[in-house]
């Protein structure tokens, strides 16, 4: 996995807009180009292709409606999307799945303090090699549905923010009654809210790296607020001093007890505080009133490993 410094020097070398050639957006299967992403899909609605991204800085968006669009970066980390469609994300996605690949979002801010890299709507979703930055919010999406979401190898810097508006915005804020997968991934520097906000059933949070040491204003590392079952395995966190709230970094049902969390293992995992955080936050405070499955964590000096909250 690329590191986040490694994928942040390459953005340096990007071309601005007006440097890049009049038609940057290719559909692989036709050899079609369009100058603008919406173009290209509005020209192949219906289908299910691949639109390939030159790199370049693009301040515009797109709204996928129908088929399955994959979205990717010729180079990973050179394609950075700074707009937002209909007051909402870069990418506003309705169609019946959707993968992004290699692109960047950055500075994305809106009225209602919602201001994504993606708005997934509707469809299933796949997203690798990616990086959100700075912006009020990665990823958010809500959906009845029992959709899928998998995130592997992205970096979530900046991101987040419980002062502008309202309501707060986290790094990642899904809800699905199906499955929400997040792998190999980094999380840093977030600006308040949550770092990972899941509203599903099953999850699967995987060998990823949680680096608060410069957060603001933030929040819980995972917050699980109606439950959910599966596996929270092999991350590595660290709290820092600056937190809005310190008392968890694993939270289950804090709002409701909407999914069963029995069985939720969680194992193998190293925790830490970082210099200056004086408090002593719970590793996993659960609210659920199920079992959970708690292995082996490694835990620094500070960290409580469990507390059984009331609802």
């Amino acid at each position: 996995m690329r590191t986040a410094s490694a994928l942040l020097a390459l953005l340096l070398a990007v071309p601005v807009a007006s440097q890049q050639r009049a038609a940057p957006f290719t559909v692989a299967e036709t050899g079609e180009a369009y100058g603008a992403l919406d173009d290209a899909l509005q020209a192949n609605r219906g289908r299910d292709f691949t639109v390939l991204i030159a790199p370049g800085t693009y301040r515009e968006c797109a709204i996928q409606q129908a088929g399955r669009v994959t979205f990717k970066a010729v180079q990973p980390g050179t394609a950075i999307f700074e707009g937002a469609c209909e007051g909402k994300a870069a990418l506003v996605l309705r169609g019946n799945g959707s993968t992004v690949d290699g692109l960047v979002f950055r500075g994305i801010r809106v009225p209602d303090g919602n201001g994504a890299g993606i708005r997934i709507e509707i469809g299933d979703l796949v997203v690798r090699n990616s990086m959100f930055l700075d912006s009020q919010e990665g990823i958010l999406g809500a959906t009845d549905d029992p959709a899928s979401v998998t995130i592997d190898r992205s970096t979530f810097s900046g991101l987040g923010q419980c002062h502008e508006t309202e309501d707060c915005a986290h790094s990642i804020y899904l809800a699905n009654r199906g499955s929400v997968t997040i792998t190999n991934s980094r999380f840093e520097r977030g600006e308040g809210g949550h770092y990972v906000k899941l509203r599903a059933p099953r999850v699967r949070i995987v060998d990823n790296s949680f680096d608060d040491s410069a957060g603001n204003r933030t929040n819980y590392m995972i917050d699980l607020p109606e439950g959910g079952t599966g596996e929270i395995a092999r991350n590595t966190f660290v709290q820092g001093p600056r937190k809005e709230n310190w008392g968890g970094m694993i939270v289950v049902s804090a709002e409701q007890r909407k999914y069963s969390a029995a069985g939720l293992s969680i194992h193998d995992n190293v925790a830490s505080l970082a210099p200056g955080q004086q408090k002593s936050p719970a590793f996993v405070a659960n609210v659920s009133g199920d079992r959970l499955a708690i292995g082996t964590n490694q835990l620094g000096a500070g960290v409580r490993a469990y507390e059984v909250r009331q609802p």
